[in-house]
C-alpha cells in the first residue's frame, strides 16, 4: 500500500477498529514520508454471486440495489436508514449462505418481502405491488386483507410456535 498523497510505502497504523457492519476493519494510517493521515477499510472478499434476471440474463449481486429498493418502498415512512441498511446486510448474508453461485431475482424479492414484513407493513405492500406485478385494485385489496389478517393474528404467533414445536 502506498500513501495517497506522496506515494511513499512506509506507513504506520495508528488505530484499528471493527466497522459497524462487523465485516470490515477501519484503520487510521500515517505516512512516514509526508506525515499525512488517512483512513483505509479492509473487508474480506466474498465469492461472486450472480443474479439471474427474469429475462435469463445475469449480473453481479449488489447489496446497494437491495437497499435502494427498500428505500423506495419505505419512502415517507418512519423507517430509519440504519434499519434498512441492516436489513440489506441480513438479506445479503442469507443469500450467500443459501446459494453458491447464482440466485434468482425471485428469491431476492422474497427475502426483501420477508424483511419488509417485519419492518413496515405499508412498505411491504408497496414492494409487493411492484415485485408481484399488481395490475388491478383487487390485487392490492387481496394483499392488504392478507396483511390485516396477519396483524390480527400476530399476538397469537408465539402460541402457534409453541403448539408446533
Amino acid at each position: 500500500m502506498h500513501c495517497p498523497f506522496c506515494g511513499n510505502d512506509d506507513l504506520k497504523v495508528l488505530d484499528s477498529r471493527p466497522g459497524a457492519d462487523g465485516e470490515s476493519i477501519r484503520r487510521r494510517r500515517e505516512c512516514a514520508g509526508c506525515a499525512k493521515r488517512f483512513t483505509t477499510w479492509e473487508r474480506f472478499e466474498r465469492a461472486r454471486l450472480f443474479v439471474i434476471k427474469r429475462d435469463g440474463s445475469r449480473c453481479d449481486f449488489n447489496r446497494e440495489k437491495v437497499f435502494d429498493s427498500m428505500r423506495l418502498a419505505c419512502g415517507k415512512r418512519p423507517v430509519s436508514v440504519e434499519t434498512m441498511r441492516q436489513a440489506a446486510i441480513r438479506i445479503e448474508d442469507e443469500l450467500y449462505r443459501k446459494f453458491e453461485d447464482e440466485v434468482s431475482t425471485k428469491e431476492i424479492g422474497s427475502c426483501v418481502m420477508r424483511e419488509l414484513a417485519t419492518i413496515d407493513t405499508v412498505a411491504y405492500v408497496r414492494f409487493a405491488s411492484v415485485y408481484r406485478e399488481f395490475e388491478t385494485v383487487a390485487d392490492f385489496a387481496e394483499m392488504i386483507e392478507r396483511v390485516q389478517t396477519e396483524e390480527a393474528l400476530s399476538p397469537f404467533k408465539h402460541l402457534q410456535k409453541e403448539l408446533i414445536s
